[in-house]
């Protein structure tokens, strides 16, 4: 359930706009928008973070969010450079991940360092871009231009990126 717990659309959360300050309110934004993507029938999302270890995506709130969003027709990329923290703070997405792999095309760019990798929370509505992750600040915006200068920033990314976070380990 969202934290829209009557259910009505009309007093669901409105997505933030502008900027935003600390980790409380970076992981409500992921919140908020991944209940707005399911809510909505947003059709592609983009995760990007070196390692997800701010990231809410281990409650139980978003594991639901993902469970409504998840339709045939309906992609999350995820990017990180390395998917570690995930596997080990985050088993409810995990469990997810394998339920929804169809759906999921998770990559890996060890390129760079953590600091200069991209935090970003992208859909063809909404962008949310940490611009500090060591002090979790950044910017919300449905303007067109962010969300493409975003979108176009992801795939230089993405292209310079491998397959990551199987969903099944291969062991002897």
């Amino acid at each position: 359930m969202t934290n829209n717990e009557s259910g009505d659309p009309s007093t669901a959360p409105e997505l933030p706009q502008g900027r935003f300050e600390g980790r409380d309110a970076f992981r409500q934004n992921v919140r908020d928008a991944l209940a707005c993507a399911a809510r909505e029938g947003w059709r592609e999302l983009i995760l990007s973070d070196a390692d997800f270890h701010d990231w809410p995506l281990g409650e139980r709130t978003v594991v639901d969010s993902l469970n409504a969003w998840a339709h045939s027709g309906r992609t999350l990329v995820m990017l990180a450079r390395s998917y570690e923290d995930v596997l080990r703070t985050h088993p409810r997405f995990v469990a997810w991940r394998k339920t929804w792999a169809h759906l999921i095309d998770c990559r890996r760019n060890a390129r760079g360092d953590a600091v200069g990798f991209p935090s970003v929370l992208w859909s063809s509505a909404w962008v949310m871009r940490r611009l500090d992750p060591e002090h979790c600040t950044g910017v919300c915006t449905s303007a067109p231009e962010p969300r493409v200068a975003s979108r176009e920033s992801l795939k230089e990314w993405l292209g310079q990126s491998s397959p990551g976070f199987p969903v099944t380990t291969l062991g002897l």
